[in-house]
């Protein structure tokens, strides 16, 4: 299981890149499942940290996650705005 544990880096790190990509394009579905790939990657972070007791990491990917939903909710907003 740590060996498993420790290869999560690769996919977390794989799904940051991708919702980076995403959330760069200029098709509003693909921002919106760049948000969504990006809290993936942030609990694959948060997986493999907690293996490594790496609290720094942890911490980074929780504000991150948290700023991740804030994008989301002011996106929601100002696609509701008249």
């Amino acid at each position: 299981m740590p060996d498993l544990i420790d290869a999560l880096q690769w996919p977390a790190m794989a799904a940051s890149l991708a919702a980076a990509w995403l959330v760069a394009s200029r098709k509003k579905h693909r921002r919106n499942l760049g948000f969504w790939v990006f809290l993936l990657s942030n609990v694959l972070w948060m997986i493999w940290g907690l293996h490594d007791e790496a609290w720094a990491l942890i911490a980074l990917q929780v504000g991150l996650g948290l700023l991740n939903v804030r994008g989301v909710k002011k996106t929601e907003e100002e696609n509701a705005s008249p």
